[in-house]
């Protein structure tokens, strides 16, 4: 085990990873607590349930100790976090079968789809504003069909949104084989029919592929 972080932390967050990383339970939940916010707004754009979002963020940190002899601090904390919650997330899928976005009740329904308008326009009008969200979460039923190592990308590029060079370290390939998949993975979704259009609001956060 290394316990020595090349991530950019700041010094308290530093301090209790190496002690976590040591077998400091109470270090681990101060370290939860920093993150558990952050990665439930993630879990809600996964599930798009908030009682599955919540069982699911928790299950990510479970995981993430039994797991943390494997972080090197290569890439952001949150990125390994969310690549667990995302690898988490298809395995409950693939036990439980998709929950459809047409059965997710109006208010959770709503908190997803704040959590997918970053590709809206901030000084959209609120129609407008409206038919971005349902178009992004469109996207994001595109994206799960995506073969698992392209979604990985996709998502922490994007959504996570952390650079090339973390992501790689999270997935634990090298930078020409994230650029590789997003590439292809942007290639897949610009063939799908509700996915014309969209592709530019990718494609602007990808400009350093």
């Amino acid at each position: 085990m290394n316990p020595t972080l090349v991530e950019i932390e700041i010094p308290d967050t530093r301090s209790l990873l190496e002690r976590a990383q040591a077998g400091d339970a109470e270090a681990f939940g101060g370290v939860c607590r920093m993150y558990e916010t952050r990665l439930l707004r993630q879990a809600m754009v996964l599930c798009g349930n908030a009682t599955l979002a919540e069982d699911l963020a928790q299950d990510t940190l479970v995981e993430a100790w039994k797991s943390l002899g494997r972080y090197n601090g290569r890439c952001q904390f949150f990125t390994w976090l969310c690549a667990i919650l995302l690898n988490r997330h298809r395995n409950t899928r693939r036990k439980k079968g998709p929950t459809p976005f047409s059965a997710v009740s109006n208010g959770e329904r709503d908190e997803f789809e704040d959590r997918v308008e970053s590709m809206a326009d901030d000084e959209s009008l609120p129609d407008e504003a409206s038919q971005l969200r349902e178009q992004a979460a469109l996207v994001w039923q595109c994206i799960q069909a995506l073969p698992r190592k392209h979604q990985q990308v996709v998502y922490l590029r994007f959504y996570a949104d952390d650079s090339l060079e973390g992501i790689a370290a999270a997935a634990g390939c090298s930078v020409g084989t994230v650029k590789s998949r997003l590439f292809h993975a942007l290639d897949k979704l610009r063939g799908m029919n509700v996915m014309i259009g969209q592709c530019e609001n990718f494609k602007s956060k990808a400009k350093n592929l």
